[in-house]
């Protein structure tokens, strides 16, 4: 008989059990956030990096009801902001605006491992990095550049936001390309470096659309070319590279939203459903079109798969151009 009444009484108690946790686990999806969330930028104020941050914070304090703080930790071309994120609690309270750029630190640094230490939740946008110059230099684009430098091997420099980042990447790039001998001088993020370059410490900056294209339209830089396949809405009297003499050149990065190692999936699911409502906001795409940025979004499965496209073309450039990290 108490065999009976064990056998009969166990499903019924295991499927109160179930339905116990599955409503637990469902509300504390629903209740998430519970308190303020921490969003790293892992570059200096005002680049392009730290501007998209803040209009994400700005609308996902909205609508996940809890302040969203940016917080700037500058170094190593990211590496300081990045460490700081993935090894921060997997909990859903820091996460981290990064693209491209990062990853190319994350090659040559063991700590840090962009696939291995890092939740992707969503790609925010794609974007092509502008040539600029101080008004100083006398070009006005890429065929007169490269003349120019071939003329002084050594004698110019330009500036990016850092070892690694995605300027730095596109100019050893455009280096490579160009066979021209230009000398590197990094900055703690965009911001230093377009200032540097608009007060004429260096010459050239290959940076982010996002940060630059104010300088430009105020005449404090001058424009040479876009780094992508074809030109930008925000700027489409400036040429791409490739059609300006060096055919075939194609450089775009990206931008998106993480969260450290172990990130349960409900909450990078919630991330993910908000960031794409943000994405697709009309005033944000305005916003990202005039800055030289194309929305993006999709799902945490297309942005992994396109880190590790990104890892290993990034890979490949560094290791054939030579590109010095340290």
């Amino acid at each position: 008989m108490s065999k009976r009444i064990f056998v009969k009484v166990l499903p019924g108690l295991s499927l109160a059990i179930l339905t116990a946790f599955t409503g637990f686990a469902v509300a504390q999806a629903q209740s998430y956030p519970l308190k303020p969330i921490r969003l790293v930028v892992p570059l200096a104020p005002g680049g392009g990096n730290d501007t998209l941050a803040r209009y994400m914070g700005k609308y996902l304090t909205e609508s996940l009801g809890q302040s969203v703080v940016i917080e700037n930790r500058t170094g190593g071309g990211g590496l300081v902001g990045g460490e700081y994120a993935a090894r921060s609690a997997p909990d859903g309270y820091t996460l981290i605006v990064a693209g491209s750029g990062l990853i190319v630190v994350t090659l040559t640094h063991k700590q840090l491992n962009f696939q291995r230490d890092f939740t992707p939740i969503a790609m925010i946008g794609e974007y092509a990095a502008l040539l600029v110059a101080h008004p100083s230099l006398p070009v006005t684009g890429v065929r007169e550049l490269i003349k120019f430098a071939k003329s002084r091997p050594g004698q110019l420099n330009f500036a990016s936001a850092g070892n690694g980042s995605a300027g730095h990447l596109s100019m050893e790039m455009f280096r490579s390309a160009a066979k021209i001998d230009v000398v590197h001088v990094p900055y703690k993020g965009a911001g230093p470096a377009a200032t540097e370059t608009m007060a004429g410490q260096v010459s050239l900056l290959f940076s982010n659309p996002l940060g630059t294209m104010p300088h430009v339209k105020a005449g404090r830089l001058r424009a040479l070319a876009i780094s992508s396949s074809r030109r930008i809405a925000a700027l489409p009297e400036v040429p791409t590279v490739a059609e300006s003499g060096l055919p075939g050149f194609d450089v775009t990065f990206f931008l998106g939203l993480l969260g450290p190692l172990g990130l349960p999936r409900d909450i990078v699911t919630r991330l993910n459903a908000e960031t794409l409502k943000i994405v697709q906001r009309r005033d944000v795409q305005g916003m990202l079109t005039l800055q030289g940025m194309e929305a993006m979004g999709g799902t945490p499965e297309d942005f992994a798969a396109r880190i590790k496209v990104e890892m290993e073309k990034t890979a490949k450039v560094v290791r054939e151009s030579g590109m010095r990290l340290n």
